[in-house]
């Protein structure tokens, strides 16, 4: 059987040699990019992220990586976000008084926890909701973050009863704050699975049962 593609979309942010190595122990077939034909014909794209909100957009939009997300999410293809790579998902981000517009996937805001000790560095435990696929095996394993900043309201209205709602992971540092979302094509964890030893190898080669 094939190997899953994916791209990782390389755009100047993150450690985006540990998520290759993390996939394609997961048994992905990885290539790092941004060539738009490349991020268009694969089977799963990876967005991750490292460092600033606002650093992020600009080297998305540098790279186009922004239209690129909007038209694999537009046609239905798979696309996993990781820390920053999840938050630049959401309308907005504040950081130092600054407010940077985001990708806007998701109605909301991503603003600095109310922890009194920052960043939040190390090994959490989640709240899975019932029917995750992506969290299957693992909804009572720990996972690495390496944050200051999160979303810690969940925004979006159920417009359409019919189709399946957004399945939200939460976890708590100062705040309850998002660390996983699961919609439709768009999946996403502030958590690093890479740096998540068995319980984030495990996560990553359920993402990619689902391409």
């Amino acid at each position: 059987m094939r190997a899953p593609s994916v791209v990782v979309l390389d755009y100047g942010s993150g450690n985006i040699r540990s998520v290759q190595r993390a996939l394609e122990r997961a048994g992905a077939s990885v290539e790092i990019t941004v060539d738009p034909d490349r991020v268009m014909q694969c089977d799963g794209l990876l967005v991750p992220g490292v460092g600033a909100f606002a650093a992020c957009m600009a080297g998305l939009r540098a790279a186009q990586g922004d239209v690129l997300i909007d038209r694999r999410l537009a046609g239905g293809r798979p696309v996993l976000g990781i820390c920053v790579g999840m938050q630049v998902m959401f309308e907005q981000g504040v950081e130092h008084g600054t407010l940077t517009p985001g990708l806007a996937q998701w109605p909301g805001i991503v603003e600095a926890l109310p922890a009194e000790v920052l960043p939040h560095m190390g090994w959490n435990t989640v709240e899975v909701p019932a029917g995750s696929s992506l969290f299957a095996g693992v909804q009572d394993q720990r996972f690495t973050f390496v944050h200051s900043y999160a979303a810690q309201r969940w925004e979006m209205a159920q417009a359409d009863p019919s189709r399946r709602p957004p399945l939200v992971t939460w976890s708590h540092h100062g705040a309850d704050f998002v660390a996983a979302v699961e919609n439709g094509p768009l999946t996403a964890t502030q958590f690093h699975p890479e740096k998540s030893g068995d319980a984030g190898l495990h996560l990553l080669r359920n993402w990619l049962a689902a391409l």
